[in-house]
C-alpha cells in the first residue's frame, strides 16, 4: 500500500488564522468576484432598497396606530386609514421581499461563476504540479479539502453579502431614527447592546475556531484513511488486515467525535451569552419607551415602534452570530485550499516563454541528461538522443 511518510493524525493542526490572514483569504476570493462587477453593484443596490423598505414598515407601523386615536364613527378612521396606511404598509411589506428576491436573482451567477472559476483553478494547478506532490499527498485528505474549499466560497459570498451587509445597512438607519425621534438613551442603549454583542461573539467564535480546525484534520484523515484502504483493497486482503484498517479508522472517527462534542459544549455557551445581552436590551429599551408613554412624551405608535425596530433589529442580529462562524468556519476551509493553490511547481515555463510554433519546430537534441523525481532513484543516467521535427520517440524500458 502506498502510503504518507507521516501519518494523519499525526499532521499538525493548523493554528486559527489572525484578522490579517482572514482579511488576505478575502482579498484573493474578490478578483474572481469582481469579474461579475455589474451584477454585484447591482445586487447591492437591490439590497439597500430592500432593507430602506423594511425600516419604513415600523415607521408606518406607528403612523397607523397613532391614527387609530381618532373618534368612532369619524369618516376618517374607514377611508383614511384603511385605504391609504394599509395599502402603503403591505406596498412597503411586499418592496421589501421583491427587492431582496431580485437581489439573490441577480447575485446568484456572480456566486456560481466565482466557485466555478476557484474550483477550476485548484484543479488545473494541482495538475500542473509534479509526480512527488501527488505521490507523497494523501488524495482522500486533499480531495476533501477542494470540496470544503468550494463549498465554503458559496457559503461566504452568500453570507457576507446577504446577510453581514444588510443587517449593518439595517443598523445604521435604525440607530439614525432612534437617535432623531427620541432621546439619545434610546441609540445609546442599543448602540451598546450591539456592541457588547458583536464583541462577545467575536472573541468566543475566535476561541471555538480551533475546534473547527481539529474537527477537520480528524475528518480529513478518517477520510483518508478510508480511501486508501479502499483503493488498496487487493492488498488489505492478501494480507487480512481488514480488522487493523477498522481499528485505524476507528481511531480517526472517536477523535472526529470527541471534537465535535466540544464544539458544540462551546456553541451552547455563546448562545446562553448571545441571548442574555439581547434580553437585557429589550428591557432597557421597552421600559423607556413605556415611561415614556406614562410621562406622555410618546405616544403609543411611538411604543409600536420602538418594538417592531427592536424585533426587526435583534432577530437578524442573533442570526448573525450564526453567520459570523460560519463565516470564520469558511474562512478556515478556503484557506486551506488555498494553501494548495499555492504549492510551488517544481517544473514550470519560463517567465519569457512563447508558444513554440509548428512551422519553426526544430529538432530536440538531448545529451547526457540525468533526472530524478527523488535524487536517491535516478531515472535517466546520461542520456543522448535526438528527435527530428515532426517525429515522435519513447522512452521505455527499466
Amino acid at each position: 500500500m502506498r502510503r504518507s511518510a507521516e501519518s494523519p493524525q499525526d499532521l499538525p493542526v493548523p493554528a486559527s488564522p489572525a484578522s490579517g490572514a482572514d482579511w488576505a483569504t478575502l482579498k484573493r476570493l474578490l478578483p474572481y468576484l469582481w469579474e461579475y462587477k455589474w451584477r454585484v453593484l447591482a445586487a447591492l443596490l437591490f439590497m439597500v432598497a430592500a432593507k430602506v423598505a423594511n425600516v419604513g414598515v415600523p415607521v408606518l407601523l406607528k403612523e397607523l396606530v397613532d391614527a387609530l386615536t381618532l373618534q368612532p364613527g369619524d369618516p376618517a378612521a374607514v377611508l383614511v386609514v384603511p385605504a391609504a396606511m394599509l395599502l402603503a404598509y403591505g406596498a412597503l411589506r411586499f418592496s421589501t421581499s421583491l427587492f431582496t428576491e431580485l437581489r439573490d436573482l441577480v447575485f446568484a451567477k456572480a456566486t456560481q461563476g466565482a466557485a466555478r472559476s476557484i474550483a477550476l483553478t485548484t484543479f488545473e494547478h494541482l495538475h500542473a504540479l509534479s509526480l512527488r506532490f501527488h505521490l507523497e499527498r494523501q488524495t482522500g485528505g486533499m480531495t476533501r479539502d477542494i470540496e470544503r474549499g468550494v463549498r465554503s466560497t458559496e457559503s461566504l459570498i452568500s453570507y457576507s453579502l446577504y446577510s453581514i451587509l444588510p443587517t449593518l445597512i439595517e443598523m445604521l438607519l435604525v440607530l439614525t431614527i432612534l437617535a432623531l425621534r427620541f432621546d439619545i438613551w434610546f441609540a445609546a442603549i442599543t448602540l451598546a447592546a450591539l456592541a457588547l454583542y458583536v464583541v462577545f461573539t467575536v472573541q468566543v467564535t475566535g476561541w471555538r475556531t480551533r475546534f473547527r480546525r481539529e474537527a477537520n484534520a480528524q475528518e480529513s484523515a478518517a477520510h483518508t484513511k478510508a480511501v486508501d484502504s479502499l483503493l488498496n483493497y487487493e492488498t488489505v486482503k492478501y494480507f487480512n488486515n481488514e480488522g487493523f484498517e477498522a481499528r485505524r479508522y476507528d481511531e480517526n472517527l472517536e477523535q472526529l467525535r470527541r471534537v465535535r462534542l466540544k464544539s458544540q459544549t462551546t456553541l451552547s455557551l455563546l448562545n446562553a451569552g448571545q441571548q442574555v445581552i439581547i434580553a437585557t436590551a429589550l428591557v432597557a429599551i421597552l421600559w423607556r419607551a413605556t415611561q415614556g408613554v406614562v410621562d406622555g412624551r410618546l405616544t403609543l405608535g411611538d411604543l409600536v415602534m420602538v418594538n417592531a425596530f427592536m424585533i426587526q433589529l435583534y432577530i437578524p442580529l442573533n442570526f448573525l452570530g450564526v453567520i459570523y462562524r460560519e463565516i470564520k468556519q469558511s474562512l478556515v476551509d478556503l484557506d486551506r485550499m488555498f494553501v494548495l493553490m499555492d504549492r510551488e511547481r517544481e517544473v514550470a515555463d519560463a517567465p519569457d516563454a512563447r508558444p513554440l510554433q509548428h512551422a519553426d519546430c526544430p529538432a530536440v537534441r538531448l545529451e547526457d541528461v540525468h533526472f530524478a523525481y527523488d535524487p536517491a532513484r535516478p531515472i535517466l543516467r546520461g542520456v543522448s538522443f535526438e528527435i527530428p521535427a515532426g517525429k515522435t520517440v519513447a522512452v521505455v524500458g527499466p
